[in-house]
């Protein structure tokens, strides 16, 4: 069963995905019956991230008041909602409107998808199942185009919206018929129970309940230098993330010369490369608990791997050619893929209980979002200078790597917050 609940919510991360892709792809068709500019279409096409960042924070902490349960279907039901609307707008302000109502809605996934990782799965196994529900925003992100160019072909932009939408309200119909808690699923039986809760498994009724303990005051997470590390270290790797999603077709076809058709055939080999690593990064530190090592190594070590090996990307600055390029750029994204799983496993290895598990998780995704509005002003503004074109840019992208692993292997401690000393 544990399996299943994980497929939901890798599910759930797909349908956000394209829908939040939707409107990059369908952006031109809009453009021609909307007429508005392209300085408009770049502000619409960055709204979304604007309420995504700022609810990382309260999302993750109603996800712990209410439970993953009731607060992912409200969340799917919004953002479906939100989606669909597209359709009926009539101008520029009407589609920012349901970009901020998409952002709101999306901003409890991640955290959510915490929670039910940290509730459904034994520490030996946590690292590998973030690990899947992650490769849902890569799957999604890959199949948005596709599917919504053939959805335009086939309806209209007005009615690919109306038919992404939809697909987030059949995924809530079957997520309020088969979710439950471990102790409440009753397909699930009592020696998986068992092996949740043996291996480590946050299940709250187990730490809650049967020892009666409370979780800690939201404000009172900010008391620790961990909790600071974790947004630090998300911010870091948010560089190199939104560098992909970004600037990186500039850098392929301006710095390297690409033409479309070559971007078109191997630009996705980054992407497609990182799907895999992300796997590979999650089992690897997963294998490690299982063969005894320490809980705080078995996290650190491709969490520091991944970011040292991820600040490769300042050497396709100077790569010989363009295929070398490509090398070092896909050595980075896998490198900063491997870290993945061991990352989103830390909110539900340092949180004090398992309430706090989706706020810290929310705290921790408001730093990849910071990351994500840093990094692609920073690198432009470098880009403006004229200065050794790309050099200073990627430079600056694997200097933050680097940082970025010093925060994960010297501030963060892999251990409950409540048996860590406060800062204050």
């Amino acid at each position: 069963m544990r399996w299943l609940m994980v497929g939901l919510v890798a599910l759930a991360t797909a349908i956000a995905y394209i829908d939040r892709a939707n409107l990059s792809v369908a952006s031109d068709s809009m453009q021609q019956e909307l007429q508005f500019s392209d300085e408009l279409k770049g502000v619409m096409l960055s709204s979304f991230f604007w309420t995504y960042a700022i609810f990382q924070l309260p999302g993750g902490w109603l996800v712990d008041r209410y439970g993953p349960r009731a607060l992912y279907a409200i969340a799917v039901v919004w953002w479906s909602i939100g989606t669909a609307a597209t359709a009926l707008t009539r101008g520029f302000a009407g589609v920012i409107g349901c970009r901020l109502a998409l952002g709101i809605g999306e901003a409890p996934v991640q955290s959510a998808n915490a929670r039910v990782v940290s509730e459904w799965f034994p520490r030996k196994e946590r690292a590998f199942a973030s690990s899947i529900f992650d490769t849902g925003s890569e799957f999604g992100s890959a199949l948005s185009v596709p599917l919504v160019t053939l959805l335009i072909a086939l309806v209209g932009w007005r009615g690919s919206f109306v038919v992404t939408g939809a697909l987030g309200l059949v995924w809530v119909v079957a997520w309020l018929l088969i979710y439950r808690s471990p102790r409440k699923q009753k397909w699930a039986n009592q020696a998986e129970v068992d092996y949740i809760e043996q291996g480590g498994g946050r299940t709250e009724e187990k730490e809650l309940g049967d020892a009666g303990k409370q979780p800690m005051k939201w404000r009172d997470l900010f008391r620790y230098s961990t909790t600071w590390a974790l947004v630090a270290g998300y911010t870091c790797r948010g560089v190199i993330i939104y560098f992909f999603i970004t600037w990186y077709p500039d850098f392929l076809v301006n710095q390297q010369g690409f033409s479309l058709l070559e971007l078109g055939l191997f630009g996705a080999i980054p992407g497609l490369a990182a799907m895999v690593a992300n796997w590979l990064g999650g089992l690897f530190s997963d294998w490690l608990v299982r063969r005894g090592t320490p809980l705080a190594m078995a996290r650190k070590i491709p969490l520091v791997i991944g970011m040292v090996g991820a600040s490769t990307i300042a050497l396709a600055s100077i790569a010989p050619n363009p295929a070398w390029a490509l090398v070092f750029l896909t050595l980075s994204y896998c490198s900063a893929a491997v870290s993945t799983g061991a990352l989103l496993s830390l909110p539900a290895d340092v949180a004090p209980t398992p309430r706090n598990v989706a706020s810290l998780t929310g705290v921790q995704n408001f730093g990849s979002q910071l990351g994500g509005i840093i990094g692609p002003i920073v690198i432009g503004f470098l880009l403006g200078t004229g200065q050794f074109a790309y050099v200073w840019p990627l430079v600056f992208a694997g200097a933050m790597c680097v940082l970025g692993a010093f925060f994960y292997a010297f501030v963060v401690q892999v251990k409950p917050l409540d048996e860590q000393r406060p800062m204050f």
